[in-house]
């Protein structure tokens, strides 16, 4: 399943209409090596398996694990730092004020301004909330591990507007546009899923590899 799902991203990418020197074998992860890294991940964080270079652009495979929202500041993934701090001075970003009437979507959203991703259920379930804008957010900075290793330039905090709540389960795919705020709810045990990123800017560190499968 993790292997096809490569694919299915590489073809996604491609009706994007990027060009990019095809590589000549393919790539693989293993779910021996996913176990690895979520066995050493703290909690809340994602964790990037690997950012391969595909020519013309890189993609990224990552692995996230999720447990009950509520115990936590939020259901959604923390835009500021990725498990760092924010700056000191963090530039600001989204809405400066909520239209009227608009619905408040989950603490801890966010939208990343170049990166699509595709979730992939592995395990547990919860309730994704897309859509809206981020208001009174705050830009990851440039040197946090959201920015060089997971997601490239992004925007996070509570969005408000209009929202598309969908409860996912083992096996659900989901793809969530460039600029589209997301986060999570209703996760009652836990949810751990995959997550697809083309980084068509090249912007995520070249050739990473997990640190727990990096020697493996």
């Amino acid at each position: 399943m993790y292997k096809t799902v490569l694919s299915l991203a590489a073809l996604f990418t491609l009706s994007q209409g990027l060009t990019f020197a095809q590589p000549k074998a393919a790539i693989d992860i293993t779910k021996a090596q996913i176990d690895e890294v979520l066995k050493n991940a703290p909690p809340k964080v994602d964790q990037t398996l690997r950012v391969i270079d595909m020519g013309g652009y890189q993609l990224s495979v990552a692995v996230i694990h999720r447990g009950p929202t509520g115990q936590a500041a939020g259901g959604g993934r923390g835009g500021a730092g990725g498990g760092r701090a924010p700056a000191a001075a963090a530039d600001k970003c989204g809405l400066t004020s909520a239209p009227a009437g608009a619905k408040q979507g989950p603490p801890g959203m966010i939208a990343h301004d170049d990166t699509v991703e595709t979730y992939v259920v592995i395990s547990g379930s919860g309730t994704l909330v897309t859509g809206g804008e981020i208001l009174n957010g705050t830009r990851s900075p440039a040197d946090s591990e959201v920015v060089t290793i997971l997601n490239g330039p992004s925007c996070g905090g509570r969005a408000v507007g209009d929202f598309v709540s969908r409860p996912l389960h083992v096996g659900d795919i989901s793809v969530i546009p460039a600029g589209v705020p997301h986060g999570w709810t209703d996760i009652t045990t836990e949810v751990t899923y995959l997550s697809i990123r083309p980084d068509p800017h090249k912007v995520l560190q070249h050739g990473y590899v997990n640190p727990a499968i990096a020697s493996k």
